[in-house]
């Protein structure tokens, strides 16, 4: 439909396009685009049953008498949830001051820190021989706990720059989140323990699902917001140190706790992987379409970085592994070598026996 026969030239492709609705000279109104709302709920479906999957097979390795433990003595688990809603949230707050950044992006930058851990920290923890047990429980405690201090954070700490009310919590999302944790987990727990051996099988093939899985993500983020990248540099850069800030403090603390190496990794992995998913339904549903072009694609950003920062970590420690391994492979050959030269010493030296063929 056209207003003036014209002001709207069909044939004229710089003037009006040619599947414009309604245009006024240069200013035209397009069919609006389902191609990202259906390509959106197509994935999302898929990598709700993928993901489903992965932490069916990553509770394959969990024990049910140690994942009892830790909830019996959750000092792990509470230096996780320091970490989770302490570090997180307060590392947010100093990087909005320190970059002195939009009030707007500010509380996006705060939602993503007070968000809870993502799964795929659970599949980062297994390739780092990370405490399962505990990042599973980490995982879900910090999950059910946003459901309080996701609010209580961000009343605390976005009083600055907006009303905490004005931020909408999907209550919803948070608790499929939690449901799809908890049910695939349990049966993979109950696998474990009925059928081990299945269970190992299991697990071998889920744990390449999920990297698979995580690179899957960043991927379709990519394409789905790809007109979404020109936003603010200080965000580019509070992307990039942020996830850094988490991993680092997080191991710092658990270390300072006095939680064993494989438990540190746990909780630092835990600590700098959000679940994004959540930060993004949070900002779309808070903010007008105005706001959320200077502060959308944060999410994803920090996704990103904080999937890269998790990569040069299990990097670091298979490449550490392997030199541990291979030292102690040494060690081992030269104290048996040392062994085998006392042994033949001593025989020589108190005339004992010594073979025909070693003579």
């Amino acid at each position: 439909r056209c207003q003036g026969s014209s002001s709207c030239p069909w044939e004229n492709s710089t003037a009006c396009p040619a599947n414009a609705t309604i245009c006024n000279g240069t200013s035209c109104v397009l069919p609006e685009d389902n191609f990202n709302e259906t390509l959106s709920i197509i994935l999302s479906t898929v990598l709700t049953v993928m993901l489903a999957l992965v932490m069916f097979s990553m509770g394959c390795n969990v024990e049910l008498k140690k994942f009892w433990g830790h909830v019996k003595r959750p000092w792990g688990i509470f230096v996780g949830f320091l970490c989770q809603f302490g570090i997180m949230p307060l590392t947010a707050f100093l990087l909005s001051l320190a970059f002195n950044v939009l009030p707007i992006q500010a509380v996006v930058v705060l939602i993503m820190g007070c968000c809870p851990g993502g799964t795929a920290s659970n599949v980062i923890a297994y390739w780092v021989d990370g405490d399962m047990d505990l990042s599973i429980s980490m995982t879900t405690c910090s999950t059910l706990l946003a459901m309080g201090m996701m609010p209580l954070c961000l009343f605390v700490y976005t009083k600055m720059w907006t009303e905490s009310n004005a931020i909408v919590l999907p209550y919803d999302s948070i608790g499929i989140s939690l449901v799809a944790l908890i049910i695939p987990v349990s049966f993979g727990m109950y696998v474990n323990h009925r059928w081990p051996t299945k269970a190992k099988i299991i697990l071998k093939i889920g744990s390449i699902v999920g990297a698979i899985l995580i690179v899957l993500i960043a991927v379709v983020g990519g394409i789905l917001y790809k007109g979404s990248w020109i936003i603010s540099p200080k965000l580019w850069y509070i992307g990039t140190i942020f996830p850094a800030a988490g991993y680092f403090l997080g191991f710092f603390l658990a270390r300072v706790a006095g939680l064993s190496w494989n438990r540190c990794r746990t909780v630092s992995l835990e600590t700098g992987m959000q679940n994004t998913q959540l930060c993004s339904t949070i900002v779309q549903l808070s903010f007008t379409p105005e706001q959320l072009e200077v502060m959308f694609t944060f999410p994803l950003i920090y996704s990103i970085f904080q999937l890269l920062f998790a990569l040069l970590i299990l990097g670091g420690y298979r490449v550490y592994r392997r030199h541990r391994v291979k030292q102690k492979t040494d060690v081992e050959k030269t104290e048996e070598k040392e062994d085998s030269k006392s042994t033949s010493s001593y025989a020589k030296t108190n005339g004992g026996f010594i073979p025909n063929d070693t003579k």
